[in-house]
């Protein structure tokens, strides 16, 4: 403890010292003046700010593209994309790492179906690690499934699904992992998930890839891969999707 305080007065003699030798007033030994963030006009309401990238504005599917870069096959119409069964997954023709995403969703209004096999689909960050999208409003299932899961890890703290039917939004923070030079993780991935204006993963260390059969296992790959979304054979929509590069 002695040495602490001396430690601590040494300090505020330094400190001191270079407010005299420098002629500054005591509170702008703390303020710093630089770097200056730039100016982001924020959107109204769920409105992209003007930094965002947009994925989909309602019109068409000109930034996505299949797995296999043939041109997406989803449904547009009246400002919203729906998933055609059976066409497939379909991804972002650019690449992302670390990102702040809104993205607005609805499962079918009539029910088919439970479990997993009610409104199902998800948000793959870089290709691979889910963020489940699933109708769970009064439907049960195994919790680290259902909605806004990362799936097969991490349950959400709540479950803040709307009825079937009613638009959902996720606003997520997505942290991409660090590799070294070796290939071994070094810092991995982790996720926050903001469902309908309610945090329901904080900040959560994402385990590797989604799998689901199977442990989650990290593999390097690329600083910057596609953001995909799932085509799990249920008539789920989209609308308002953008993203910001972090």
């Amino acid at each position: 403890m002695k040495q602490k305080s001396l430690l601590s007065a040494a300090f505020l003699l330094l400190i001191f010292g270079a407010m005299k030798a420098q002629d500054v007033e005591p509170h702008q030994v703390t303020e710093v003046h630089e770097p200056v963030p730039p100016v982001v006009t924020p959107g109204v309401g769920t409105a992209p700010p003007s930094d965002a990238i947009i994925l989909f504005d309602g019109t068409d599917l000109s930034n996505w593209e299949k797995i296999d870069g043939s041109p997406a096959e989803w449904e547009v119409k009246n400002g919203v994309m729906t998933v055609v069964p059976g066409t497939g997954h379909i991804r972002t023709k650019q690449g992302f790492g670390d990102v702040q995403l809104h993205l607005e969703w609805r499962t079918p209004e009539e029910i088919k179906g439970k479990g997993q096999g009610r409104g199902n689909s998800g948000v793959f960050f870089m290709d691979q690690y889910e963020v489940q999208i699933l109708d769970s409003y009064d439907n049960p299932t195994y919790p680290n499934g259902m909605a806004a899961s990362v799936y097969k890890q991490t349950i959400p703290l709540v479950n803040a699904c709307r009825k079937p039917g009613e638009w959902q939004t996720y606003d997520i923070i997505f942290m991409a992992p660090r590799f070294n030079e070796q290939g071994r993780v070094t810092h991995p991935a982790r996720v926050t998930v903001i469902h309908n204006g309610v945090l329901v993963q904080n900040n959560v260390e994402i385990w590797g890839p989604t799998r689901f059969v199977g442990l989650p296992q990290y593999r390097k790959h690329e600083d910057r891969l596609p953001l995909r979304l799932q085509d799990h054979r249920d008539l789920v929509s989209f609308r308002n999707i953008w993203i910001r590069e972090l």
